[in-house]
């Protein structure tokens, strides 16, 4: 059945699109997609018509769903039919509100995903965040996934398009030589077309005195220069996302001024370094929603940015990173010795991966009084109460089948809020 509607769907939306001739704006990398389509479309959406990828659509049934303005209808075959019974209605009847812009993400699980994506939507203009250890399993090599994230810029029409690139990413820069399409580049690098030239991340928590968390970015574009305001949220992701969506702006036209100063509406998408009121007046970093090698060390160097008051502790709960092949075991064990570097107050492990992160950090240096481990996020969500004092700030990290974010809901002030700021919270994740 999943095989016919993945057919009827690659059918319908490839023709829809010949029909409407939307300007397609794709997306991919190991990290930070999301955060640059959210960032994308808050630039893009002052000016224009503009849909966007939404929940985690970005694979053969997901893209297709976009393009149609629909979504999953589960397991219900009537709900398929009727999708695609309003899909044929695109066709038949013109509709005024189509989009203009779609932005894409392309998600790439295996070998060919990219290429299968591009062939029902061909991008204009093509984004490669970054490129790191991810689905190792099914690649195989960290080379076989450049190769695949590569897919996206290489296969663009010539004509009037553009690759987005991460400056200061060895592995994107490396593709440049492999596209035909027109080339702007962002990052900390100098050589960046977009240069973030200065990131002030405001991480004082104070419990009895919150001051506003968020930063300030400062970017420069040719003679141009603006600082966009993020509020709520932490993390070099988010400066990245709004680097890209400069960029894109600037393909269409936009000034730097005007992109940053509609980036004040950028809000961080769910389990993305959110940064939540936690209970006993604590500070929560829920960033739940996956988890690489990559993501989470830049994770725990902010954690370990943090400047608290005298008797606050730092605290990491990190679950399992999984899919990721031979690499599995040194990748666990590299982040127990980062936790120890950075001088991380507190450990909480959870899952087979969480185990070797325990025992690497103890044999790093950290006390083994400090540290906690447990078979499943489940049995952790007590434990991690009971941890908590006024004044710490904890970070939740894990890959999406850890379900790390039941744990967040323990702990955060407002739990009934959960189905608003937490991912994974509808009847199909219960």
């Amino acid at each position: 059945m999943k095989t016919i509607i993945q057919q009827l769907l690659y059918n319908l939306a490839r023709a829809v699109l010949r029909k409407y001739k939307p300007e397609i704006i794709g997306i991919t990398g190991s990290v930070g997609k999301t955060l640059a389509k959210e960032a994308i479309f808050t630039v893009l959406k002052t000016n224009y018509l503009v849909r966007a990828s939404v929940k985690n659509y970005n694979n053969e049934i997901g893209l297709p769903l976009v393009v149609l303005g629909s979504q999953s209808a589960g397991r219900s075959i009537g709900g398929w039919l009727l999708l695609l019974w309003k899909g044929l209605g695109l066709l038949f009847h013109y509709a005024k509100n189509y989009p203009w812009m779609l932005i894409l993400e392309m998600g790439a699980d295996k070998p060919g995903d990219i290429a299968y994506l591009m062939d029902i939507a061909t991008p204009k203009v093509s984004v490669i965040t970054t490129i790191a250890p991810a689905h190792l399993e099914k690649f195989g090599s960290l080379e076989a996934v450049v190769e695949e994230k590569g897919t996206l810029i290489r296969n663009m029409h010539q004509l009037q398009s553009w690759a987005i690139l991460n400056a200061d990413d060895a592995r994107v820069m490396s593709l440049v030589e492999k596209t035909k399409a027109r080339v702007m580049t962002f990052g900390t690098a100098n050589r960046a077309d977009v240069r973030i030239a200065h990131v002030h991340q405001h991480t004082e928590f104070d419990p009895d005195d919150r001051q506003l968390i968020g930063m300030v970015v400062k970017l420069l574009y040719k003679d141009q220069e603006a600082d966009v305001e993020l509020t709520d949220m932490i993390g070099m992701q988010h400066v990245y996302a709004v680097a890209t969506a400069v960029c894109v702006g600037i393909v269409y036209d936009l000034s730097l001024t005007e992109s940053a100063l509609a980036l004040r509406e950028y809000s961080c998408p769910q389990g993305r370094m959110n940064v939540l009121p936690g209970i006993k007046r604590t500070l929560v970093i829920d960033d739940t929603y996956n988890a690489s090698p990559l993501a989470m060390n830049v994770a725990l160097e902010t954690l370990a940015g943090f400047r608290l008051v005298a008797t606050a502790r730092k605290i990491a709960v990190l679950g399992d990173m999984l899919e990721l092949g031979s690499l599995t075991d040194g990748a666990h064990k590299e982040v127990g010795r980062m936790v120890a570097s950075l001088g991380i107050d507190l450990l909480v492990t959870v899952g087979v991966g969480g185990r070797m992160i325990a025992q690497s950090a103890e044999k790093a240096g950290v006390d083994k009084s400090a540290i906690s481990w447990f078979d499943t996020s489940i049995d952790a969500q007590k434990n991690v109460q009971n941890l908590m004092r006024k004044g710490d700030v904890v970070l939740i990290k894990g890959s999406q089948g850890m379900r790390m974010e039941r744990i967040t809901k323990e702990i955060m002030a407002e739990p009934l809020r959960a189905g608003e700021l937490l991912v994974r919270q509808s009847a199909e994740w219960s």
